[in-house]
């Protein structure tokens, strides 16, 4: 059977997307869709990518209007929330590490929620 072999990108609906575009940069390093073939466009690190769909009725995401989550892999937990809380986004860790790491969830300015990921012992990527 032929598998895709990773995420070649994420599309969703925003109400000011230059606004939004430029707070994902400034806050987590995701770069904009480049605007030149010039410019090379953000490449992730290689690593565990979860495709989970959830109850439909999951209180997971936060509001129930919310119909995805994003979670990004991060390397330095205690490092991405200081730099969120210092930039004045409101970013609630998990108290507890899980077996599979560690998790924080935030909310962008169109409310989309965001989940971190700093995975936890044996990464199965």
């Amino acid at each position: 059977m032929e598998k895709v072999d990773g995420v070649g990108g994420f599309f969703f609906r925003a109400k000011d997307t230059a606004k939004l575009a430029k707070w994902y940069e400034d806050n987590l390093g995701v770069k904009g869709v480049p605007s030149d073939y010039d410019t090379p466009p953000w490449r992730t690190n290689a690593g565990t990518t979860v495709f989970a769909p959830f109850k439909e009725d999951t209180d997971y995401f936060g509001d129930m209007k919310n119909q995805w989550m994003i979670n990004f892999r991060v390397k330095d937990m205690d490092a991405m929330v200081e730099q969120l809380r210092a930039n004045g986004v409101e970013v609630k860790p998990y108290p507890e590490e899980t077996p599979n790491g560690r998790f924080a969830h935030l909310n962008d300015p169109e409310g989309n929620p965001i989940e971190l990921w700093e995975p936890g012992g044996k990464d199965p990527g």
